[in-house]
């Protein structure tokens, strides 16, 4: 197969098709018919997909070098450039949100009764910045992605979603701007002496990569202002209190995009930008334990929360909160394995948490409320679903066999010698989610079923089905043989590792001197 690709230049144009296709979708979109815009934006998302899907193939897995790289020139009289590329690092977020953007257009199916064809344009737009965030390899060009995703996600949120869906999207929206905006300020920091250093003046990751220690008298700073713009959207306690809002005023497919890639934004700035520009503020024994703190108090946190919670879709919300800290415990342990681990989480959350929040959905759809309260051995009524339910539930908890104890156990394995306090701390962390699902399993599915309402649920459709099934297909083969993900993650996770303990002087991939601008 890779060879195939080869032959037909795959490597060549596949970024660039990649944001294309859902743009030249979204045009389509909205200049054609009101009626068509669900099919033609589901073909659109599903070629998307198949185009992604070589990237399996053509990517070589055994080394940490920059691949599918490209460059040509934008505003060259400040430095900016085109710049693509992809490692093992964001070729799992690019497929990610390829995997999972046809689901959402499918899963809105019928959830969306009017304004169709804006719904989903917006949609689109997002899925091109999205990929946009995960491959540019330019600070203005990151930026500019990072901001453009904002917007369609606040008309998502603001237009489509719950009662109070203003309040969450303008809350969401400043936020995160305001992070953003910090993030501008260290970027053009970076940019004005960097270049009054070294004569050039270049957004180019790779020039400023090699040229960082030029900022070095400015790094707590800078590297304070990029961590503020990635805590937020990870969410890192104490900065996620616009999660739950935005996750239950969306509509689902806003609350699967959320949950399954927006959240992953904050982590890969981490991975890709924080960690290897600063990496003395990385190392520093006071931001180490600011942040593994901060990780661990969102790993219990989240869970206490979400336990009390009597809306299903808000436990699921803080449920969030609380995976997302073993990713942050997992990075700042630095170790291969722990990143890894952050790595894999960061996509079983995505698959796990995008199903339950697809399930929530169909339980809305079928009795108009997410209260736990108003359902009660619905098992009984429809089994497809409560098995589904259950087993998505079984991974997002972590249990042996799904793709949820993979991750959360190379996290905790990774993490032990370099924090083993937090790490036994953390692994409760994993007690508190078996206690807050199984206890909102055991309340919905298999209480008496005493609400007439209840009696008349319909089971899951094949739509739903066709929905639900190829994340069930991934929960089950990631838990059981996860080594084809590993394996292509091993070797930017590893030299990550080691370029930010100085163990090796640069990252091989990122610095671009032998890619020209076209």
């Amino acid at each position: 197969m890779s060879e195939l690709l080869l032959s037909i230049g795959y490597e060549r144009w596949v970024i660039d098709a990649l944001i294309a296709i859902p743009l030249f979708t979204a045009a389509v979109v909205t200049l054609g018919p009101d009626r068509l815009a669900r099919e033609i934006t589901l073909a659109g998302t599903l070629l998307e997909f198949v185009v992604s899907i070589g990237l399996w193939w053509a990517y070589d897995p055994s080394t940490a070098a920059m691949q599918f790289q490209m460059a040509r020139e934008w505003i060259p009289q400040w430095g900016i450039a085109y710049r693509v590329g992809i490692d093992g690092i964001s070729l799992f977020m690019i497929l990610l949100t390829t995997f999972t953007m046809p689901l959402a257009v499918l899963g809105s199916w019928n959830y969306i009764k009017d304004k169709w064809r804006p719904y989903y344009a917006l949609l689109l737009i997002l899925t091109a910045a999205l990929i946009g965030v995960f491959v540019a390899l330019d600070l203005f060009l990151f930026y500019v992605f990072w901001e453009v995703m904002l917007i369609p996600m606040y008309f998502i949120i603001g237009v489509w979603g719950g009662p109070n869906k203003l309040y969450a999207a303008i809350k969401f929206f400043i936020y995160t701007f305001v992070g953003s905006l910090l993030m501008l300020v260290a970027i053009l920091t970076i940019y004005s002496k960097i270049g009054a250093a070294t004569g050039i003046y270049s957004f180019s990751y790779g020039h400023i990569l090699a040229n960082i220690g030029h900022v070095s008298h400015l790094a707590g700073w800078l590297f304070f202002a990029f961590a503020l713009a990635f805590a937020i959207k990870v969410p890192v306690f104490p900065f996620h209190t616009w999660l739950p809002d935005a996750h239950v005023q969306a509509p689902t497919a806003g609350s699967v995009i959320l949950a399954g890639i927006l959240l992953k934004m904050g982590a890969y700035g981490f991975l890709r930008f924080a960690l290897p520009l600063f990496p003395s503020i990385v190392l520093d024994p006071t931001v180490v334990s600011i942040v593994v703190t901060l990780g661990v108090i969102g790993i219990i946190y989240g869970a206490l929360v979400a336990m009390v919670q009597p809306d299903f879709k808000k436990l699921v919300a803080y449920s969030s909160v609380s995976h997302l800290g073993f990713v942050m415990l997992g990075i700042w342990s630095l170790t291969v394995a722990s990143v890894e681990g952050a790595i894999l989480i960061m996509i079983n959350h995505g698959i796990s948490t995008g199903a339950l929040f697809f399930l929530a959905g169909m339980l809305y759809e079928r009795r108009h409320t997410r209260e736990i309260a108003d359902f009660g051995g619905i098992a009984r009524v429809v089994p497809g679903l409560a098995v589904i339910l259950t087993l998505v539930s079984l991974s997002s908890i972590g249990l042996p066999g799904t793709n949820g104890f993979i991750g959360e156990f190379l996290v905790l394995l990774g993490s032990f010698d370099q924090h083993p306090v937090a790490t036994i701390i953390a692994t409760s962390g994993v007690i508190f989610a078996a206690a807050y699902l199984l206890w909102a399993l055991q309340r919905m599915l298999f209480n008496k079923l005493d609400n007439p309402a209840n009696e008349k649920m319909s089971d899951l459709s094949l739509r739903e089905y066709l929905v639900l099934g190829p994340l069930v297909a991934c929960i089950i083969w990631i838990g059981v043989y996860p080594a084809p993900i590993l394996r292509r993650i091993e070797s930017s996770a590893e030299a990550l590792v080691l370029q930010v303990r100085g163990e090796i002087p640069d990252i091989a991939g990122p610095d671009l001197p032998g890619v020209e601008i076209e």
